[in-house]
């Protein structure tokens, strides 16, 4: 893209609803790439507001910008991306939606003997610790005090 065409940032934060600062940010964190023209000004490719639109249903659902990134690096950037490509990136997308759904049905079914408990370390936890294994750590909420529940495992597999 030449850079005395593309959108400016002004533009493009009006076509997208997102803050200036927004957009340097995502920009600063590789989610998309401007051109400058002669006098310094950023220029972007039109492909950026689909990208930025990307970015922010994504991150409704929760989804990090590591994750988007890995997702949108997938995405040609030479070219405007087909809607084959965004089938493609949608497809991997669903799949992270669905381990999403998943784990939260299960934090549903779980939830109701885990709610004002905050220990994580009850013998009855079956959300975050069956069978009492945290409590080979010591006494408290050992998971918010660092201990991991694959090291919680390892000391039961050495007992």
């Amino acid at each position: 893209m030449p850079p005395e065409r593309g959108l400016a940032i002004g533009a493009l934060a009006e076509r997208t609803g997102l803050a200036v600062s927004a957009i340097r940010y995502y920009e600063a964190q590789g989610l998309i790439t401007a051109d400058r023209n002669a006098g310094g000004q950023r220029r972007f490719a039109r492909a950026a507001i689909r990208r930025l639109s990307f970015v922010m249903i994504a991150q409704q659902f929760g989804v990090s910008l590591a994750e988007i990134r890995a997702l949108l690096s997938e995405l040609p950037g030479n070219r405007t991306p087909t809607p084959a490509d965004w089938t493609r990136i949608s497809l991997r997308f669903r799949q992270q939606i669905d381990q999403r759904i998943a784990t939260l049905e299960r934090l549903r079914d779980d939830l109701d003997g885990c709610i004002g408990c905050g220990c994580l370390s009850l013998p009855k936890c079956r959300l975050y610790n069956p069978d009492d294994r945290a409590h080979a750590k010591g006494s408290g909420p050992r998971y918010l005090m660092g201990d991991s529940a694959a090291s919680v495992l390892t000391s039961d597999a050495q007992s």
